[in-house]
């Protein structure tokens, strides 16, 4: 609970810049002479920065090595810089001109908001990752957002203050000394994180690196990451959501003031008094003492988001009913509205934080790394940017209908105007956001299955196995001292070349095309035994058609036999197998499918199985009984079967009745530096030639992942990648030997199968974006 606490003072410094930026913006415009576009500027151009920089300090936050953690150095630094720019931005006098104080303020609110962006991304970070529990995880967000709501119900005092002339001369030194408590005060609780939360070190964990010759790859990766995150359809959904909801309330929060002092009370804004604080204190009491808890509550006993789908239905009637009860004369009338009106944001960052915890672990799942900085990051760049629209929108508003801060009379329909934007932006902007979320589908059971599957692969490096059936402990292959000469010339080619010389030289073994390449259908969400459609598969061979000769299928059932006809049509040559398994019905549809598809002119090689012997999910024999099968009902099709070269070396019996041999070769499976790997490849393929007499040896699968678990020497990275591939293809083109890369898209599937690292070998990624 301390910890929580903590959290939470963090959160009330979170809450009460922005929440006095709003109050003190107010004088620019009534006092210091801004026209609407300037405030649109002053509001917009900083929250753009802070947008964009967000993302970058993620990235930062997530791959700092130190004996303190991710995190906490960052919220230490960040409430520092964050206190004394707020402090120094509001130093604005109205004897100054207004261009003058207008560049001073965009100036000082550049430095502010680089310091938000340094303590608030690492800081939200920091809640993601306190809690693996799916409802502990809300009750962290409650708290900090209780404790946060009391910034919005001490601001608005701040109108009074302002405005208050026994206690100030004027509005903007008001704003000048209040600046100065809130920078001090709110700082010093922005460090309260910082101090209190403790984080074990991250000093020898395996992070990109943070130097300035990484820096362009490291933004590579950034925008890597932002895409990776942004594709999940789930965090998709949370962003945008809280973009329509938060910035169609943050269009219109600022005319509070103003439709309280000229429609309640004609332009006094002496009389309006208490008024305006009033709307924005009591409708924050409200969200602390009724919103929250009562969202909490319905969160854990009817889920997030039915929670959140009930909390803005609630919010929908108190923005109507803003139309009806802001009566000129019964001022008090707008109190009935702010109960309903105060489950809009009141439950937003709530539900939305901890839903967004929920689907990191989804993202973790997907991909094998934490990234609670870049997902933060991203979040909140919604929020913020939805912060930078909504203050030039504010301005536009303002221009559009005509209002006027300094006249002494409205133009006729300017207050009207401000006002049907105040209850109808939000309604509109609320209405989105519930479309959107309504088929959001990670419940409490699915994150609790993701949970275990984590936990799962925590435990499993803890007794670290291979997932893979094929990867031989100890290498089978010596190399020679000619070998490692090769070795030495291999790795001269590549050392000291930049990230961006790597991608142009496989840009150029890309752009020459491929012999083949093992083809990829299934999407996101599905797995083997789903029934593929022709709409997917047609999809993914037009991406490949054009830089590659042949194309390799793996089964003939479930969708797969499509896949030959469509190749054929895009005038691909067809390497197409038929999946063996334990399961014999299944064997025999594969193996009639296969056989149809072979009479019918689409198979150039016939695949009687793949590493079917390796699994121990066939013996010899019973293979060998389908492929003389196969063989006497296909004679004028060349029919082979499919195994690690290790294994087929040592199975003349095989090798005999096969019409060419087919061979997989993972150097990466074998524990191989990047190094070693193409030299060690052609280790390979030289042992099965050599078994082969005769007959053409084909590669049908070799490739290096991008990222995962590393194996001995093997590192999965980008660059080892292309660097493989880059290897691996020439000289496969030098000696005329056939190769198919394996594979052409990612395969989110393989993480049950073959662990984190199994779904990254793709050329393409699981969107079936280029990787490089």
């Amino acid at each position: 609970m301390g910890q929580k606490i903590a959290f939470g003072v963090g959160m009330l410094a979170n809450q009460m810049f922005p929440a006095s930026l709003g109050i003190f913006m107010v004088v620019l415009v009534q006092n210091l002479g801004f026209p609407g576009w300037m405030w649109g500027i002053v509001y917009f151009l900083p929250r753009v920065l802070d947008a964009v920089t967000d993302p970058i300090m993620g990235f930062i936050s997530d791959n700092t090595k130190s004996v303190w953690g991710r995190r906490r150095q960052y919220v230490f630094l960040g409430a520092i810089v964050m206190g004394v720019t707020f402090s120094v931005m509001w130093q604005l006098y109205g004897e100054n001109s207004v261009s003058y104080n207008f560049i001073y303020f965009l100036l000082g609110s550049f430095a502010f908001y680089i310091g938000l962006t340094i303590f608030s991304v690492p800081y939200v970070a920091m809640g993601y990752e306190m809690s693996e529990d799916f409802h502990e995880r809300t009750q962290i967000m409650a708290i900090a957002q209780w404790i946060g709501q009391w910034a919005w119900v001490i601001a608005p005092w701040f109108w009074v203050i302002m405005y208050e002339p026994t206690w100030f001369p004027s509005p903007e030194a008001a704003t000048r000394e209040l600046a100065v408590w809130v920078g001090i005060i709110f700082a010093l609780c922005a460090m309260v994180p910082a101090i209190f939360i403790p984080s074990k070190s991250t000093k020898n964990e395996n992070f990109s690196p943070l130097t300035f010759n990484a820096i362009g790859d490291s933004f590579a990766q950034i925008v890597k990451g932002f895409k990776e995150a942004f594709s999940s359809t789930p965090f998709r959904k949370l962003c945008i959501s809280t973009f329509f909801i938060f910035n169609a309330f943050n269009t219109v929060a600022g005319f509070v003031f103003f439709i309280v002092v000229w429609h309640l009370f004609n332009g006094d804004a002496g009389a309006a008094g208490y008024w305006t604080p009033i709307f924005g204190s009591v409708g924050a009491l409200v969200t602390t003492f009724i919103v929250i808890p009562i969202v909490a509550a319905m969160s854990k006993r009817i889920g997030k988001k039915n929670a959140f789908m009930v909390s803005q239905g609630i919010a929908l009637i108190g923005y109507t009913s803003l139309w009806f009860l802001f009566v000129p004369g019964k001022p008090w009338l707008f109190i009935f509205s702010l109960p309903f009106h105060s489950f809009g944001i009141g439950s937003l960052f709530v539900l939305m934080m901890s839903m967004t915890a929920d689907v990191i672990d989804l993202d973790e799942l997907n991909y094998g790394v934490r990234r609670e900085g870049v997902f933060g990051a991203i979040y909140w760049y919604m929020v913020k940017f939805g912060f930078a629209i909504a203050g030039g929108l504010s301005g536009l508003i303002l221009t559009v209908v005509g209002f006027d801060g300094n006249a002494a009379v409205q133009p006729e329909g300017a207050v009207t105007g401000l006002r049907l934007f105040f209850s109808g932006l939000p309604m509109l902007g609320t209405i989105a956001a519930m479309y959107l979320m309504h088929d959001y589908d990670v419940d409490e059971e699915k994150a609790n299955q993701i949970r275990a599957e984590l936990q799962k692969r925590k435990q499993a490096k803890l007794n670290p196995k291979p997932y893979y059936s094929g990867f031989i402990t100890e290498n089978s292959i010596s190399l020679s001292e000619v070998d490692k000469l090769a070795i030495a010339k291999h790795k001269s080619r590549f050392e000291g070349k930049s990230n961006g010389e790597i991608k142009a030289m496989f840009t150029n073994t890309f752009n020459a095309g491929f012999h083949g390449l093992c083809f990829s259908p299934y999407l996101e969400g599905q797995n083997i035994g789903d029934t593929l459609t022709e709409k997917q598969i047609k999809r993914r061979l037009e991406i490949i058609a054009p830089h590659t000769q042949w194309v390799r299928s793996f089964s003939c059932t479930d969708g797969n036999e499509m896949i030959p006809k469509l190749a054929r049509e895009k005038g691909l040559k067809t390497m197409v197998g038929a999946w063996l398994s334990t399961d014999k019905s299944k064997n025999e549809a594969e193996i009639s499918q296969l056989v149809r598809l072979a009479k019918d002119g689409l198979v150039d090689i016939a695949v009687v199985g793949n590493e079917v012997i390796l699994r121990n999910e066939l013996s010899k024999e019973e293979v060998l009984s389908y492929l003389k099968r196969v063989k006497e009902l296909l004679p004028n099709v060349p029919v082979s079967y499919v195994d690690t070269y290790s294994l087929l070396s040592q199975s003349p019996e095989i090798m005999a009745n096969c019409d060419l041999i087919l061979v997989n070769c993972y150097p990466f499976w074998e524990g191989c530096s990047i190094d070693q790997a193409p030299i060690y490849l052609q280790k390979m393929y030289e042992i099965v030639k050599k078994a082969a007499g005769t007959k053409e040896v084909i590669i049908t699968e070799t490739g290096w992942p991008d990222s995962g678990e590393i194996l001995q020497e093997a590192v999965p990275s980008p660059e080892n990648t292309m660097k493989y591939l880059t290897a691996s293809n020439e000289w496969a083109k030098q000696e005329n030997i056939a190769l198919f890369n394996f594979s052409s898209f990612d395969e989110p599937w393989k993480v049950h199968h073959e662990g984190e690292v199994g779904q990254r070998w793709g050329i393409w990624d699981k969107n079936e974006n280029l990787k490089y």
